[in-house]
């Protein structure tokens, strides 16, 4: 219509557009100005304690900071390590390059080689259980994953008396929140004893007779507990069990410590090979990070024992549906590692000595740790920290006190007055 209109009316005409439209984005920019944001009520999530006090340490520009937080293995420089037997490792895969090894998916299930190496591992060379082939067997990412995939499973899976699972008191900050993410229901058994600053076995043997359901998941940690380092005695492991089989409980370990807390991989299965010996079918969660220092690879593999193979066989089938929703495939540089050291004799030798050499640097620290504490005439009884075993000690100080050595000594650990013994050295502590 604008063409049949004088020139000067067409320059009118455009500009009252040009204006009008402007006037539309004002109004239309106005209104998505005035309405809320999608993520205005999202509050700020808690600091992880570990994790906040790794951050914290990092932040600190005062030389003398000591970092007794993380749960990572440090030389006696205090600096991460990286086994000798993982760099022989490394160099051999990278040969193999193009080869037989290359960077596709991996299975849902991880490789099937990686499985027996691992079974053995933690069940031994001459498991029943292994060679009757009924432990259905997943890799998983780490131990944190394991548990996710294992807590996911029995939610879904299991009858409704597994809903059930008790924890100990303390226990990994994690392992509550992992459990409830899955929609089990957490109870806490007693464990630590503040006063004694070890084990309140009788109060978790009642625990265990009296309170928890029949038919009820039961978290142990296999060895090294975290954060207390206070273990079961052997015998101790054989009443535990003993009620646990009577009250129909249901075992799920957490291994994340195996050779690191003796020295020696046999030793710190013992519970684990004591719970399968009996008959009982349960869960295990194991992960490398800690004992090969496969930390940031999250290399992991969570085990069920069944009761015989045609059940192993239904089980893995269900668990790789919880795992293809979750993460489709695990990672496979750690696996490549955790099969090339466990499948070659002359690694595997390797590995246990370096194992054995990093158990007994930081059982030589807790000697030191405990000799300096009672030579200074520090008040109170120190003999829990030479009691205790693995990478962690509970030391008893109240938060108030961890606060202190933060703030004024700039030594890092949590609140809690747990502490990684890694963190010391000859030269710090």
């Amino acid at each position: 219509a604008s063409l049949s209109l004088p020139v000067r009316s067409k320059a009118l005409l455009v500009t009252m557009t040009e204006y009008l439209l402007s006037c539309f984005d004002f109004l239309t920019l106005q209104s998505l100005s005035g309405s809320p944001s999608l993520f205005k009520k999202l509050e700020m999530a808690p600091i992880d304690p570990i994790l906040g006090t790794t951050q914290a340490f990092n932040a600190d520009t005062d030389p003398r900071k000591i970092n007794l937080g993380v749960g990572a293995y440090r030389t006696e420089e205090g600096k991460p390590f990286v086994l000798q037997v993982v760099r022989d490792a490394e160099k051999e895969i990278l040969t193999e390059l193009g080869t037989s090894v290359n960077k596709e998916y991996s299975t849902i299930d991880g490789p099937a080689e990686l499985k027996v190496l691992t079974q053995k591992l933690v069940f031994g060379d001459r498991s029943e259980a292994v060679a009757s082939n009924r432990i259905a067997s997943v890799q998983a990412l780490s131990g944190t994953g394991s548990l996710r995939v294992a807590a996911e499973f029995i939610k879904t899976y299991m009858k409704p008396e597994a809903h059930e699972i008790w924890i100990s008191d303390p226990t990994w900050g994690n392992h509550p929140t992992i459990f409830k993410k899955a929609g089990l229901n957490v109870k806490v058994y007693p464990y630590y004893d503040p006063a004694t600053k070890g084990f309140k076995f009788e109060s978790m043997m009642k625990a265990l007779k009296e309170d928890a359901s029949e038919g009820a998941m039961v978290l142990l940690h296999a060895c090294a507990h975290n954060p207390t380092g206070v273990d079961p005695t052997e015998e101790q492991w054989n009443q535990i069990a003993k009620v646990m089989k009577e009250r129909r409980l249901v075992p799920l370990m957490d291994s994340a410590y195996q050779g690191y807390a003796s020295g020696s991989l046999d030793k710190d299965a013992f519970a684990v090979r004591l719970f399968v010996s009996m008959g009982f079918e349960m869960y295990m969660c194991q992960s490398f990070a800690k004992n090969l220092g496969l930390y940031g690879e999250r290399i992991g593999m969570l085990h069920v024992v069944c009761e015989n193979a045609r059940d192993a066989q239904a089980v893995l089938s269900q668990l790789k549906m919880v795992v293809r929703p979750m993460y489709s495939s695990p990672p496979i540089h750690g696996a490549l590692l955790v099969k090339k050291i466990l499948g070659t004799p002359l690694m595997l030798n390797a590995w246990k000595v370096e194992l054995s050499s990093m158990a007994d640097r930081v059982l030589e620290v807790r000697s030191l740790l405990r000799a300096g504490l009672e030579k200074k005439g520090t008040p109170g009884t120190w003999n829990h920290i030479t009691d205790q075993i693995g990478m962690f000690s509970f030391t008893g100080l109240s938060p108030e006190m961890c606060e202190r050595l933060i703030s004024e000594h700039h030594i890092y650990l949590l609140k809690s007055g747990r502490i990684s013994l890694a963190g010391l050295n000859k030269g710090n502590i």
